[in-house]
């Protein structure tokens, strides 16, 4: 989410604050109702100062009617037409109170019998023909006298007009309607502009007193984002606020977080972390899975029926002790626990979206982080033992439950190409993985038992990591064909290189040297080399190659005849 002064941002889409629409709502309103309200009165201004000037016209041209009577009176004396003319105009002149005043007298025939104009501006015929045509009409049907509207190049006019006998033309007084409306204008933009700045002082009065008021409010909303992006639910701080709506409203939002999250932990429990996640995000789930390249797994508790019959029921509370601490350490990892079958753990890594890290590396990580756990687990019950016989002796019941309770798990890992998804019916799914490489994850974690080795892997494991990361080497265990299967393939035994032994390396070097001459059917040469290695896994090589001889079309490969 991104801030700037005024908005938020989530992506691409700008959120706007409440304050702001109700702001801008009262603005819109305010500025309408100030400009409608202006705007009528300037046109009722208008028409009242159309009026008046009309009737100013009228006295101006009865005045102007008059003086040029007795100017044609004298020029009949004086036979002096242009000083008549020109005193007519000057006396005229005089009433002009715009830029574009005019008196025009105008023949019948549209000639320009005398005209002044407060610009200076000489018309040689009358402008508007139309407008002419409709006086010239009226005088013949008697009508000597009145108004008319005309235009010239400088716009529409307002005129009053009546014909001189003695002149024999039409005295014509006009005024531009754009000057006389010029001022009605003026006066509007006067107060449009204080109009505008009275609104924006109470505007951001207004803000203030708003983000004031709505300042849960904008708290809230930030807390919501917060859990939008982190797509989790949480309680609203409402601490200090004041009881109104918006606090009601935020302590139902609580409320119901508070539920929805106590739904969510319980659902959690009981079903994958990236099916909650999708649910969460989609807001459905439905019968649908997919071919994916995953790796897988699977982790069994070794002795486990010894444990069963030694302990019973209490066996389920150190089930749930060594379970808390693997699904732990596989959700560390970006793991999910497919199913826990008894004691089995059926892990999945490579399913959660948006994962983008190793999934076999992943996998690596978490199976040494179980087998550490469960030697934490067994040194703390030795521990025990030791603190109790410091005092007496273990009766024969407390050493079968101290042999009971010290876990040991193997740890086996495939991948490659399965079905993940959900099945069932919509009324009852589950979420599962299918495909031969579950099933070898649990083969080669039956495989431990036999090699002695906490954690055995795939070639498929050995390729996706090595190519990834140098921290793990794998060396080489042997080549099995499983019960089932018609083909051998090579397991191996993952070592940290974060966690260097230089003696556990030299030992597995003496013993891949002796590998290598027992696959290569030298099988004396091979058992001085396993010998020398001391461990344990080549003393399942040794009785291999001490009871028999090196079988006819040797390949190397070891076939198992149970799982």
């Amino acid at each position: 989410m991104k801030k700037n002064l005024f908005f938020q941002k989530v992506g691409k889409t700008s959120v706007i604050p409440i304050s702001f629409k109700i702001l801008g709502v009262f603005l819109c309103l305010l500025l309408f109702s100030n400009f409608i309200t202006n705007y009528i009165n300037m046109l009722l201004n208008r028409k009242y100062q159309f009026s008046v000037t009309n009737q100013l016209l009228v006295k101006e041209l009865k005045e102007i009617y008059t003086n040029a009577s007795n100017q044609y009176e004298i020029f009949k004396f004086s036979s002096d037409r242009e000083e008549s003319v020109s005193s007519i105009l000057s006396s005229a002149k005089k009433g002009f109170t715009h830029a574009h005043s005019t008196l025009l007298g105008v023949s019948p025939e549209g000639s320009i019998v005398f005209g002044v104009g407060a610009d200076g501006y000489e018309y040689t015929s009358f402008p508007d023909g139309e407008a002419l045509k409709n006086i010239v009409d009226d005088k013949e049907n008697g009508i000597t006298e009145g108004s008319v509207y005309f235009t010239t190049g400088y716009g529409r006019n307002i005129a009053v007009y009546k014909y001189h006998d003695d002149w024999q033309c039409f005295l014509i007084r006009s005024e531009l309607l754009s000057d006389m409306n010029a001022d009605s204008n003026h006066v509007f933009m006067i107060i449009c502009i204080i109009t505008v700045v009275l609104i924006l002082v109470f505007l951001v009065l207004g803000f203030y007193m708003f983000r004031e008021i709505l300042r849960y409010l904008k708290q809230m909303i930030q807390s919501l984002y917060e859990m939008q992006q982190k797509q989790e639910l949480a309680l609203l701080d409402l601490s200090g606020a004041p009881n109104d709506d918006i606090t009601y409203l935020g302590a139902s939002f609580n409320s119901l977080s508070s539920s929805i999250n106590n739904l969510m932990s319980i659902f959690r429990r009981f079903t994958t972390r990236d099916v909650v996640e999708h649910a969460y995000k989609d807001h459905h789930v439905g019968l649908e899975g997919a071919q994916r390249e995953l790796t897988i797994l699977f982790s069994d508790i070794k002795g486990f029926t010894y444990m069963t019959e030694t302990l019973g029921n209490d066996i389920i509370n150190l089930l749930n002790i060594h379970y808390s601490r693997t699904i732990n350490k596989v959700h560390d990892q970006n793991g999910i626990i497919g199913s826990i079958i008894g004691d089995a753990v059926l892990a999945i890594y490579g399913a959660l979206q948006g994962d983008d890290h190793n999934k076999s590396l992943e996998a690596v990580r978490s199976a040494w982080a179980i087998t550490k756990e469960t030697k934490l687990l067994r040194d703390a019950m030795i521990a025990r033992r030791v603190e109790i016989e410091k005092e007496r002796s273990l009766t024969e019941a407390e050493e079968r439950v101290y042999k009971a309770v010290l876990i040991d798990v193997g740890v086996g890992i495939d991948g490659g190409t399965v079905f993940y998804g959900n099945i069932g019916s919509m009324e009852r799914m589950t979420t599962t993985v299918i495909g031969d490489n579950v099933n070898a994850a649990s083969r080669l974690e039956g495989l431990t038992r036999i090699y002695h080795l906490p954690v055995i892997v795939s070639e498929f494991v050995k390729n996706d990591i090595s190519q990834f990361t140098s921290q793990y080497r794998f060396y080489e265990i042997d080549t099995v064909q499983v019960k089932g299967k018609t083909e051998g393939k090579k397991i191996y035994f993952p070592y940290d290189t974060l966690e260097p032994d230089e003696k556990l390396e030299k030992q597995f070097e003496s013993f891949e040297a002796g590998l290598k001459e027992y696959y290569a059917g030298n099988w004396a040469e091979a058992k001085k080399l396993m010998q020398s290695s001391e461990l344990e896994v080549a003393g399942i090589f040794l009785e291999r190659m001490s009871s028999r001889n090196v079988p006819e079309n040797w390949s190397g490969i070891w076939t198992m005849t149970t799982k």
